[in-house]
């Protein structure tokens, strides 16, 4: 079985994340147990395991939505990443790669009226969010595309929802998190620790910067920072030209997350519905002409 917690530890740390943050802990926590270092990042005394990812010989089905009544349903679930490599959500996980095979696949498949993207997750990477979210807002020119949420839609996977025409949340469903969040480990003092010495020989001031064996230096949080802010900043841009808000509205949220009838007053999703009355909904206006 392919190792992939390497590849999966550099596309969480250094790097912008659109993810609520008590998810992100639990990410941490989980790759940290299985990177020896669980005596170092631990939630509340316990750990949490990270599931084996598809071998290669695996052969997965020719689409990864069900069409119901002429409606591609296509789950975006658990933690969001830029590329799995698979049309199905895998171990918890959904990538974008995913998304975008899925809806281009329904765009073309005639036995296809619309699309729901049926979502439930905290969000995940900003790398490749930004590009599925156009893709979405081109693609409603071709067919209906709605979100029902089935429980939360929170920071990257919110904007997601948001690229939809229509966005229903449960009662106690959850919608919001527009922010981004990075996150940097120092294992310095860990190594000192164990009595290990990482020496770093540069060719450019900055090269390097933020890596984990050394303290987080002024210079390079500013770097991060200015990073966080850009992307930050593209995606209430996004959001508010989806939801027809204004950047400002948008901003003032502070990526709080907000329950059913609240995100809806404040035109963060459209209607508290059940998903299954979001469904039939959709179908109506669908046997309407709508």
């Amino acid at each position: 079985m392919i190792n992939r917690l390497p590849y999966l530890s550099q596309r969480i740390f250094n790097t912008p994340l659109a993810i609520e943050s008590t998810r992100a802990a639990v990410i941490i926590a989980a790759l940290a147990e299985r990177l020896g270092v669980s005596q170092m990042l631990r939630i509340d005394g316990g750990t949490v395991a990270l599931m084996p990812m598809m071998m290669d010989d695996e052969r997965e089905p020719e689409r990864g939505y069900q069409v119901i009544s002429g409606v591609a349903v296509i789950p975006v679930v658990g933690t969001l990443v830029a590329k799995l490599g698979t049309v199905y959500s895998y171990s918890g996980l959904t990538g974008y790669d995913s998304i975008m095979a899925n809806l281009s696949l329904a765009l073309d498949d005639d036995t296809v009226r619309a699309i729901v993207l049926d979502i439930d997750s905290c969000g995940g990477e900003c790398s490749g969010l930004f590009t599925l979210c156009e893709a979405i807002v081109q693609a409603r020119q071709t067919k209906p595309i709605r979100a029902i949420l089935s429980d939360a839609a929170l920071s990257a996977a919110y904007a997601i929802a948001s690229a939809t025409e229509r966005i229903s949340v449960e009662q106690t469903g959850s919608v919001g998190s527009i922010g981004v969040i990075c996150l940097h480990c120092d294992f310095s003092r860990a190594l000192d620790k164990a009595g290990a010495t990482v020496t770093l020989i540069r060719y450019g001031d900055r090269k390097a910067e933020g890596n984990e064996y050394e303290p987080l230096s002024r210079s390079a949080r500013a770097g991060i920072q200015a990073d966080v802010d850009m992307m930050g900043g593209l995606f209430a841009e996004t959001v508010a030209r989806n939801r027809g808000m204004s950047v400002a509205a948008v901003v003032k949220t502070q990526a709080a997350t907000f329950m059913g009838a609240e995100g809806v007053s404040l035109g963060l999703a459209d209607a508290v519905e059940a998903p299954d009355a979001a469904f039939r909904a959709l179908l109506e206006d669908l046997n309407a002409g709508g």
